[in-house]
């Protein structure tokens, strides 16, 4: 037959295989999203349910990169007495290596005849034109077949070999109709094959199967946790919406992200200020190990062994290492602690419950425990608080996948006043338009961006941090230009002040004083607030003859000032920092003393004192300068004796200069006789000197 007819006897064996292969599964059950719970630190935990009747395949589509997590996480429940029997998914080994897997390998594409080849041995049922033959495939082979004319190229022709009734017939693979396997373990291969080769198509998506078994209608529930963008919040707030009288308004928006593979429809979602601890694990991967290569008994000889000198084994250490590894069943029971943990079971009901459970309590866990509600003033969401977590939660939530939405979660009146925030180091000239804003609206806000509209016009952009429920904040959104603001008479001072000698101590005190004058001139034709935020110094520093500020932090004292309008407003701080240091007087000379006296301004009575101090300090000294003295001049005639001896050794004794010398020696001898007994006399003076003035500080108390 010519080769033109290919393609249509081609697409008519394809028809033929497919009606061979087995009728295709029932279709997956659907299971929506139902409960979301979106966590501060980047991931989510997503709550499926809906109803299955008797065995049902539930399919999920997740990211290739998410499949780690579901592995980690994933928590499936049959809620009607059924049980999860399997969950399957894709490998994550190559297309390539999971089909030549198969016994059958389509990973080239090969075409019809290679395919046939591959299946040497296999039993098949052909049809080729209008014969039908059951056979076992021997092979095929190419074969040059005469063209059409006298003059035509040969033509290449493949031919299937097919045993059959004991007779090997040829058959054209261009001439074949059908084929159908008889063998189902090889049509099951193919099928198989073919399914991983679908599969592979998009390789960013992975299908997770479940199945559950069990008879009758009846619900079933998963959850799982994976990455998810971190939810965020903006806010909005209006003053004078309703007036000038009317309380300033706060609208408050959560945005979140669907970038999961479902689309929400009606959810719960629950959005949680929490940080769980989460991390990434590689489950997906398949992982070999490296296994050793055993030769068989059979083949491998006996080698020389070669062995070691051993020493006997006390009775006691063999004991020793078998009570080791035995299970000691009477040991104290492990103690578990779960914290801020979420075990779901059968019996669980809501959402991710955002609480703690101490260790006590783990036999409990099989319930949830959902955190007290706080009623939302306004919006569509509720908040619940636990400890120090906080979260929001809104029903009916409806997101399409990849798609972005803002939810309402504050809309109410909330406690705002308008001031003007100075700040030297963040602008030296003018104050910031800003708000004192109390969170009245009994919402935990979480920290974000907040556009100020003022009269119906838009003022400016601040930033804010968490504020619980009751707390005040400041924000600021823009420079004040009608309240410029100057700093006058800017003094650092620093003195030194010797204050109290209590056994033999000096009290050193330091004083730091820094004072300034900030003058502010009210250019608008309303009054303002002005809020000064003026640097605190060290930990010891106090306000000295200012006005008590209405708000403390820890490096900054707040002042609040009203200013008329057309007035000029003054405000007058200084700050004083006292900071103490002591010194053992004895151990310093009486050059830094006098240093002290000079520099330190003590009282009458302490510089009598210290005079007292220094003089006795002045005559141990001159002392000890003598002293030293006649130690030194010692030493020196030491030195000189033996110089004379030595020369005394080499003229000798008797001789006229040996005598001369002599003599010499003898007087030295008496004169350093007479400087030691000076020396002994100078040393008594001093230590009576150091005595007499230790004694004296020992008794010696001034303020």
């Amino acid at each position: 037959m010519h080769a033109s007819h290919a393609p249509l006897r081609f697409a008519a064996l394809t028809l033929s295989l497919a009606s061979a292969l087995p009728a295709a599964p029932p279709p997956a059950t659907d299971l929506p999203v139902k409960e979301i719970a979106l966590f501060s630190s980047g991931v989510g935990y997503f709550q499926h349910e809906g109803p299955v009747k008797d065995n049902a395949r539930v399919e999920l589509q997740f990211k290739t990169a998410q499949i780690n997590d579901i592995l980690k996480s994933l928590v499936p429940r049959d809620l009607g007495g059924g049980t999860v029997s399997t969950v399957t998914y894709p490998s994550q080994d190559p297309i390539e290596k999971t089909l030549r897997s198969f016994q059958v390998d389509i990973t080239a594409n090969p075409p019809l005849a290679d395919l046939l080849n591959q299946l040497r041995g296999a039993k098949v049922t052909l049809t080729a034109g209008t014969e039908k033959m059951v056979g076992v495939i021997v092979g095929v082979e190419t074969r040059e077949v005469a063209g059409g004319g006298e003059r035509a190229t040969p033509l290449k022709t493949q031919f299937l070999n097919v045993l059959t009734g004991g007779a090997i017939r040829t058959v054209a693979v261009n001439d074949l109709r059908g084929l159908q396997f008889e063998d189902a373990g090889l049509q099951s291969e193919l099928e198989k094959a073919l399914s991983a080769l679908a599969a592979a198509r998009d390789k960013d998506k992975k299908t997770v199967a479940l199945q559950f078994n069990g008879k009758g209608e009846r619900a079933v529930r998963l959850g799982y946790v994976v990455e998810t963008p971190v939810w965020k919040t903006s806010y909005r707030l209006v003053f004078g919406a309703g007036g000038a009288d009317a309380k300033p308004q706060l609208q408050g928006w959560a945005l979140v992200e669907n970038q999961t593979e479902n689309d929400w429809t009606e959810v719960k979602l629950s959005l949680v200020s929490g940080r769980p601890i989460s991390f990434v694990q590689d489950l997906f991967s398949p992982l070999y190990v490296t296994r050793q290569v055993v030769e068989n008994d059979k083949v491998a000889s006996v080698r020389a062994q070669r062995y070691e000198e051993g020493r006997a084994r006390a009775v006691g250490d063999v004991a020793k290492r078998r009570s080791g590894s035995a299970i000691d069943n009477d040991a104290e029971p492990a103690r578990v602690i779960v914290t801020g943990s979420y075990i779901p079971t059968a019996e669980s009901e809501g959402p991710l419950p955002v609480t703690t459970y101490p260790a006590s309590r783990v036999s409990r866990i099989g319930a949830s425990t959902p955190a007290s509600a706080l009623s939302s003033l306004g919006a569509t969401a509720e908040t619940q608080s636990v400890g120090e977590l906080f979260q929001y939660t809104v029903g009916g939530v409806s997101l399409a996948r990849q798609r972005s939405a803002m939810i309402p979660i504050v809309n109410d009146a909330i406690e705002a006043e308008k001031v003007s925030i100075y700040n030297e180091s963040v602008e030296a000239r003018f104050p910031l338009y800003g708000a004192r804003l109390k969170n009245s609206v009994k919402l935990h806000l979480l920290g974000g961006p907040i556009s100020v509209f003022d009269e119906g016009r838009y003022a400016g952009d601040a930033r804010i941090g968490d504020v619980p429920p009751g707390q005040t904040r400041l924000l600021s959104y823009g420079v004040d230009l009608q309240l410029p603001v100057l700093l006058e008479d800017r003094k650092n001072d620093e003195k030194k002040r010797l204050t109290k000698i209590r056994a033999g101590i000096l009290e050193v005190s330091e004083r730091r004083t820094s004072s300034v004058v900030y003058s502010a001139e009210n250019k608008s034709n309303r009054a303002k607030k002005l809020i000064i935020e003026h640097p605190r110094g060290s930990a010891n520093s106090k306000l000295v003859d200012t006005p008590e500020p209405a708000e403390r932090t820890a490096s900054l004292y707040r002042f609040e000032l009203t200013v008329e309008p057309g007035k000029v407003g003054r405000l007058a701080v200084r700050d004083e920092v006292v900071e103490s240091e002591q010194f053992q007087i004895l151990e310093h000379s009486n050059a830094e003393l006098l240093e002290l006296l000079q520099d330190g301004e003590p009282s009458p009575a302490l510089r009598e004192a210290l005079n007292k101090v220094s003089g006795m300090q002045r005559a141990i000294s001159e002392t000890e300068e003598r002293l030293t003295a006649r130690e030194a001049e010692i030493k020196s005639i030491t030195t000189e004796q033996n110089r004379l001896r030595e020369n005394v050794k080499t003229a000798g004794d008797k001789s006229e200069y040996g005598v001369r010398l002599l003599r010499k020696l003898n007087e030295q001898e008496t004169q350093i006789e007479k400087l030691q007994a000076e020396v002994a006399t100078l040393q008594k003076k001093r230590d009576g000197q150091r005595k007499e003035l230790s004694d004296h500080l020992k008794t010696l108390n001034l303020n």
